[in-house]
């Protein structure tokens, strides 16, 4: 299958990763794919051979409770810590291996929420979206939810999926000092990467995610001090940093195994930056728009993980089924790959998230630029 992208066009027979120590203008810059994101192409083929795939969608009623049960359980650690300097092998202990494994656990639970996945009115879901983000420390949830559906909607857009590095990022971090920053960090990248690439309006949930939060932060200084609420502030750090969970950050959409990755469809193909800029300038009206015919290894840009840490994670490891049908919960996503195994057993995975810290970090050929991105329609004018 030739992969055509603005006018330029390259069998796959003949498309490899770049080396290493291939020119500068060649490894700066993203793997453009001209193709649709394989998601919907999947989900179109597997309702057509699986229709009662659609049964496992709906909300999952447990969630509320899990949900209850975890921030019940931050605030007691922290509660019990209200005595304990921050700076103690003993609190830092406390919060990688028990607060950062439930703030993570809370991250995804937000996304669970995002998704209106706990209750049936999406109401309900925003609402309880602002209690699940307690042990955060800061407002998060309801700046979470829009820009992740646009990440869903936008996949591998270059404005409107903010989950992909910018530019600036990509050029200054790619080397094992900076990727190693950049995992260490990743959480202030995520949180902050959005606001300079696609604002979103404030909404009354945003003030009311503001207003609770900030009311309970208040709250529990005044009572308990502020060595306990470093507690929360910590593990939410530590959950989007060099943590096991946080692997999945990392493993769900960069290219790390760009052989496997890229065999079968042959997903992207590396534009200079010469052509980069033809790809913006070039008229929309020379981009094929022919729907691509499903094939079972096709544009592969999403990666799942199938181990023991989705038991923490509301098995978001399971990361092309949830792509594939982001309104099936987490407690059905095994049901949907039980039920579809031709479509997800021979697809790439990642075995651990720890490899995948390392991998990212000390492996030459696996830089921020190692993300598929997609022209944005608007920038093609």
């Amino acid at each position: 299958m030739p992969i055509s992208h603005k006018g330029l066009s390259l069998g796959t027979e003949t498309m490899e990763p770049p080396p290493v120590d291939a020119p500068l203008k060649t490894l700066h810059n993203f793997y453009w794919s001209s193709h649709k994101e394989p998601h919907a192409i999947r989900r179109h083929a597997i309702l057509k051979s699986h229709p009662q795939v659609k049964k496992l969608m709906g909300h999952e009623p447990r969630t509320k409770f899990i949900v209850v049960g975890v921030v019940a359980l931050q605030c007691t650690v922290a509660y019990l810590l209200r005595n304990t300097h921050p700076l103690s092998l003993k609190f830092w202990l406390c919060a990688y291996v028990i607060g950062a494994t439930a703030n993570q656990n809370i991250f995804l639970a937000i996304h669970e929420l995002s998704h209106n996945l706990a209750f049936r009115k999406p109401l309900h879901n925003k609402l309880f979206s602002v209690f699940t983000n307690t042990p955060i420390g800061v407002p998060y949830a309801a700046s979470f939810a829009p820009y992740h559906q646009l990440h869903h909607k936008f996949l591998g857009d270059e404005v409107y999926d903010t989950d992909i590095p910018t530019k600036f990022e990509a050029l200054v971090l790619s080397n094992v000092l900076g990727k190693a920053f950049f995992a260490t960090f990743q959480i202030f990248f995520y949180a902050l990467r959005p606001m300079f690439v696609t604002s979103i309006p404030m909404s009354l949930l945003h003030l009311l995610n503001v207003v609770y939060q900030f009311t309970f932060d208040y709250v529990w200084i005044h009572s308990f001090g502020w060595k306990s609420f470093m507690y929360f502030l910590i593990s939410s750090f530590l959950a989007g940093s060099l943590h096991p969970c946080s692997g999945h950050f990392i493993a769900e959409h960069y290219l790390l195994n760009l052989e496997e990755a890229l065999a079968g469809g042959k997903l992207a193909l590396k534009h200079t930056p010469a052509e980069d800029e033809e790809i913006h300038s070039t008229d929309k009206s020379k981009i094929s728009r022919a729907d691509v015919e499903f094939q079972h290894r096709y544009a592969l840009e999403t990666f799942s993980y199938y181990g023991i840490l989705n038991v923490f994670t509301w098995n978001v490891g399971l990361h092309n089924e949830h792509h594939d049908f982001p309104f099936v919960p987490w407690s059905r996503l095994w049901e949907l790959n039980r039920m579809c195994p031709e479509y997800y057993q021979d697809l790439p995975k990642h075995d651990s998230w720890c490899k995948v810290l390392w991998n990212f970090v000390f492996t030459d050929d696996v830089t921020l630029y190692n993300r598929v991105k997609r022209v944005n329609k608007e920038h093609m004018n």
